[in-house]
C-alpha cells in the first residue's frame, strides 16, 4: 500500500504563506505597531457601537448579499449597488477573481513589486504569475503590456501600490486598459484610494463602470479603520459580478462586520478626521526621515517606503532590529525584493516624532537625538 497521502495541485507548495506586518516586539513586549498601514486614529465610534449592537444577534446569519452594506457603499461613491460584491476583505475577492478567470495554463501577471496576494492568488488556483519590472519603483505600462501573452488571463494593479506608494494617473491607467485584449481582465486593486488627494488620480471606478473587462477592488481596512472585521468590496460589470457571487461563500461577511462597514460610511467626519491626519503626519514624516539622509520614495498611501545603506549596521535590517528594540515595529521588504527598505505606517503624533528620534539615534547615536 502506497504510504503517499494526497497530493494538492501544482503550484500550492510553491506559496510561502502571507505573513503579515509583525504586531509584537521580541518576547511579547509592548510596541508602537507601523507595519501594516492601519488606521492610527482608530475606527469611527459610530462603527464600534454598531458593532456593539449585533452582540445580542451573533446567533443569526448575516444577509448573505450584504443589501445594506452595498446600498450604503452605493450612496457614499455614487454607484448602481447591483455591481458591488462584498468579501471578507478585499484578499478574498482577489482570490475569488483568480479562482473564476485564471488556472492551470494560464497567466497572471502583476508588477515586480505588487502586493505580494496576486501571486499568492495565483499559485493557489494553479495558474503561472509573471512579474513585470517597474520604472523607479512605479508600475511601468509599456512593461506590463509587452508581458501579455496568448496565456494571460489578468492583469493586477495596486493603484496606489503597497509597498512602493507610487500610482498611474487616469491616463496612464486608461492606456494599460486599452493596450489589453478585450478577454484579460484589468483588476485595479485601489486600497488607498481615499487617501490620495492627486488631482491627476482615478481610483478606477469609472473605467470599471465603462468597460466590461475592468473591475476595482476597495478595502475598510484603511481609511475606515476595520481591518480585523475584515471587509472590502468589489465594483465592476454585471457579468463579472454574477461569476462572483457564483464563487463567493454564501455569508462571507459577518454580520457585525456588516453593520459597522454601515455606520463606518456614514461617518463623513470621521473619515474627514482620518484623511486630514494622514495628509499632516506623511509629509510631515518624509521631510524629517529625509533630513536624516535617508531615500524616501514618494508615496501617495499612509506609509512610506525608505531606503538604508548597504553597510553592515546601517542596513535595513539593522535599522528594524534597533526600532524594535525601541518599541516601534516597521516592515522588513525582503518578501518584496526590496531587502534593502523598510515600510513605515504613519502612526500617531507621539508615534511620529518617537520613529524619527530613534531613527536619528541608529543612523548618527544617541547624541544627536533626544531623550529615548
Amino acid at each position: 500500500m502506497s504510504t503517499l497521502g494526497p497530493r494538492p495541485r501544482p503550484g500550492i507548495l510553491e506559496i510561502s504563506p502571507y505573513i503579515g506586518g509583525k504586531a509584537e516586539a521580541e518576547g511579547g513586549r509592548p510596541a508602537v505597531k507601523l507595519s501594516a498601514n492601519e488606521s492610527p486614529i482608530g475606527p469611527s465610534p459610530k462603527a464600534m457601537a454598531a458593532y456593539r449592537d449585533e452582540a445580542e444577534r451573533l446567533h443569526r446569519y448575516p444577509d448573505g448579499g450584504c443589501t445594506a452594506l452595498r446600498a450604503a457603499i452605493g450612496r457614499r461613491f455614487n454607484l448602481e449597488p447591483e455591481r458591488i460584491v462584498c468579501g471578507a476583505g478585499s484578499d478574498e475577492l482577489i482570490g475569488l477573481l483568480v479562482k473564476a478567470y485564471a488556472g492551470p495554463g494560464e497567466e497572471v501577471l502583476h508588477t515586480a513589486h505588487g502586493f505580494l496576494m496576486y501571486r499568492l492568488a495565483a499559485l493557489a488556483a494553479g495558474a503561472h504569475p509573471v512579474a513585470a519590472p517597474e520604472r523607479d519603483l512605479k508600475a511601468d505600462v509599456d512593461a506590463l503590456l509587452a508581458r501579455v501573452t496568448s496565456r494571460t488571463r489578468m492583469v493586477f494593479l495596486a493603484n496606489p501600490n503597497n509597498p512602493t506608494g507610487s500610482y498611474l494617473t487616469g491616463e496612464e491607467l486608461r492606456r494599460l486598459h486599452a493596450g489589453l485584449p478585450a478577454d484579460v481582465l484589468l483588476v485595479i486593486d485601489a486600497a488607498y484610494a481615499e487617501l490620495v488627494s492627486a488631482a491627476d488620480y482615478e481610483s478606477g471606478l469609472a473605467l470599471a463602470r465603462e468597460q466590461p473587462n475592468v473591475v476595482t477592488t476597495r478595502t475598510f481596512s484603511k481609511l475606515f479603520g476595520l481591518a480585523a472585521l475584515r471587509v472590502g468590496w468589489l465594483y465592476g460589470p454585471p457579468a463579472i459580478v454574477d461569476v462572483i457571487n457564483r464563487v463567493r461563500g454564501p455569508f462571507n461577511v459577518s454580520r457585525p462586520a456588516q453593520a459597522a462597514a454601515v455606520a463606518a460610511l456614514e461617518d463623513l467626519e470621521h473619515q474627514a478626521a482620518a484623511k486630514a491626519h494622514n495628509d499632516r503626519w506623511l509629509p510631515w514624516l518624509r521631510d524629517r526621515i529625509l533630513d536624516l539622509g535617508l531615500v524616501v520614495h514618494p508615496s501617495v498611501g499612509n506609509f512610506l517606503l525608505v531606503d538604508f545603506p548597504p553597510e553592515p549596521g546601517r542596513d535595513a535590517r539593522a535599522a528594524e532590529v534597533f526600532l524594535e528594540g525601541h518599541g516601534l515595529i516597521p516592515r522588513n521588504m525582503a518578501a518584496y525584493g526590496l531587502p534593502h527598505a523598510l515600510r513605515i505606517s504613519v502612526g500617531l503624533e507621539a508615534d511620529n516624532r518617537r520613529l524619527v528620534e530613534v531613527l536619528r539615534a541608529f543612523l548618527h547615536g544617541p547624541a544627536h537625538a533626544g531623550a529615548l
